[in-house]
């Protein structure tokens, strides 16, 4: 394969394959590395908001023939249990990202990107000189383009490479996720409150459910393991220990993350366009994640067909992203507050069941307008 391209996008989750599958469509030349070999599963509540719906199908990025789960409702508990449900104004549909972005893969294959996947990006650098990047490959190989996208997710050992400063702070939130057969509603996305976390419980492809929770690294310290952490804390809400004890697990064992990290993160750096997660991750309790890593691929696109310099480039970006994103971003960090502890969860079940239409406004300031 040459080793000049025009763009490379590293990472081939939503952000990155919405953005090499768009490239491509335009006739740019687009090389996309991911470090996994898909399909495979990705740690994420698999719910997506019906804002990112029209976009989908408009370019086939969606599996039409299988039937998705419609999510018309919000459905809430706190640490002791006790439920209330929302409208969701805008809804949405469930579908696990080992389906999703297995098929938008194939559909930028069709599209003549170049990929590699099962390889990492094991260092980049941007020289000024020649105006260009080059990448190390954990093939030994190298490459240099004239524009990387970076969609390398939550976490990654680039951003220590590029010196971001969220990297050096310290995350205690984990994250571990569960596909299951259960008795439960397809029709809500649901938010089930435990001490020192949330866990996400919705219907995807299949007739199954993704089962996701933000958990507390000290609290794994504390049990010694992952099961005996959600038996001595998650089961304190009794929904979760009935989901646990009456549903038929499906993964051997969970994927797991640590590290999670919500501190805010700047949508360009090194001269880098960040997308997806590697610009800022929403809290999971907002539920809008997917929907919001397809559109910052989007508008990433956007910022390189109208910016004639890197300057210009870098500087529609970073005004659409945070025209789009920052705002919600903030709020889903505040609103977090209101989870993962008894008086709090209380307290939000009591808003969202009582003064509905103010739940409904933090909903609209962490949920986008259909794109």
């Amino acid at each position: 394969m040459k080793s000049e391209f025009e763009i490379v996008v590293i990472g081939g989750g939503l952000a990155g394959l919405v953005s090499a599958y768009l490239l491509s469509k335009s006739g740019h030349e687009v090389v996309l590395i991911e470090k996994k070999t898909y399909p495979f599963h990705r740690v994420c509540g698999e719910y997506l908001s019906n804002e990112a719906l029209g976009f989908l199908k408009t370019h086939g990025l969606l599996p039409e023939e299988m039937e998705l789960p419609q999510i018309q409702t919000f459905e809430f508990s706190d640490t002791s249990g006790q439920r209330v449900q929302i409208p969701l104004d805008l809804g949405g549909f469930g579908i696990s990202r080992f389906v999703l972005d297995d098929w938008i893969f194939q559909q930028i294959q069709q599209q003549g990107t170049h990929c590699l996947t099962g390889i990492q990006v094991e260092d980049l650098e941007f020289l000024e000189k020649e105006d260009r990047f080059r990448l190390v490959l954990s093939n030994h190989s190298e490459l240099q383009a004239k524009q990387v996208i970076g969609a390398f997710g939550k976490r990654s050992k680039l951003d220590k490479k590029l010196g971001r400063s969220f990297i050096e702070k310290r995350s205690p939130y984990l994250g571990v996720k569960y596909h299951i057969r259960t008795d439960y509603v397809r029709d809500a996305v649901a938010l089930h409150n435990y001490r020192g976390g949330y866990c996400g419980l919705n219907a995807i492809e299949e007739g199954k459910f993704n089962l996701c929770y933000l958990g507390d690294r000290e609290q794994l310290r504390t049990y010694g393991s992952i099961e005996a952490m959600e038996e001595e804390v998650l089961w304190k809400n009794p929904i979760l220990k009935k989901v646990w004890t009456e549903s038929e697990f499906l993964f051997d064992k969970p994927e797991v993350i640590t590290e999670i990290n919500f501190e805010p993160k700047k949508p360009v750096e090194n001269h880098l366009l960040m997308t997806g997660d590697s610009a800022g991750l929403i809290t999971p309790l907002c539920g809008n994640g997917m929907a919001m890593a397809i559109h910052s691929g989007i508008l990433a696109v956007q910022a390189l067909k109208t910016g004639k310099s890197r300057k210009e480039i870098e500087t529609a970006y970073e005004r659409l992203w945070r025209g789009a994103f920052e705002k919600r971003l903030w709020v889903g960090r505040q609103v977090q507050r209101l989870f993962g502890s008894g008086s709090s969860s209380t307290f939000a079940r009591q808003l969202i069941q009582h003064l509905p239409p103010v739940a409904r406004v933090i909903m609209k300031n962490t949920h986008g307008r259909a794109f």
